[in-house]
């Protein structure tokens, strides 16, 4: 509940490192974000302090990630921050700054993204209760079946006067559900 919530914005400055875990996918990569003030003296802007955070991608934004994060691109990521210290024998301790991103983009400000929907992750099927329905072809009813091929014709005679009475149909095509929509 009392979490720091972030926003920051800065370049990607390693190759995002993308693995595949029991508990999904993740990525991880690190952002440098630098302070840029105006310098009155010199009357120009000038860098600050360069902040460099370790940024972790889960499940689908870690597929996205790696798909679309290069080295040195300008992003925008918000997340909740977690700070860690560590101190290991016979090392000075020190501190890690990372964010658990909820949303990652690229800077628009900088530059220009061609955005690209992805895929919908496949979801498992779900048992059938009922028995598998019989797919052979009966004997004498061979797809390139002569019968079945003057039928096809048929029902496309049918469509192309209904297209010419200023109506669209879908039409099936017997055995071989082959589909046609034709819109006036």
């Amino acid at each position: 509940m009392n979490e720091t919530v972030l926003c920051v914005v800065g370049n990607v400055a390693t190759r995002p490192v993308y693995r595949e875990l029991p508990g999904g996918p993740s990525a991880r990569f690190r952002l440098a974000v630098t302070a840029r003030y105006w310098d009155r003296e010199k009357n120009l802007w000038t860098d600050g302090h360069t902040n460099f955070f370790t940024v972790w991608a889960n499940r689908q934004l870690a597929v996205n990630v790696a798909a679309s994060v290069e080295v040195g691109q300008p992003l925008v990521v918000q997340g909740r921050l977690k700070v860690r210290t560590e101190a290991r024998e016979g090392q000075q301790a020190w501190a890690s700054a990372d964010i658990d991103a909820v949303t990652i983009g690229h800077d628009l400000t900088r530059g220009t993204a061609a955005f690209r929907r992805s895929a919908k992750p496949e979801t498992l099927p779900r048992p059938v209760a009922r028995p598998e329905p019989q797919w052979e072809t009966p004997p004498g009813e061979a797809p390139g079946d002569a019968s079945v091929e003057a039928a096809a014709e048929a029902v496309l005679e049918g469509a192309m006067e209904g297209v010419a009475d200023g109506q669209a149909r879908t039409v099936v095509t017997g055995q071989q559900d082959a589909r046609a929509t034709m819109v006036t």
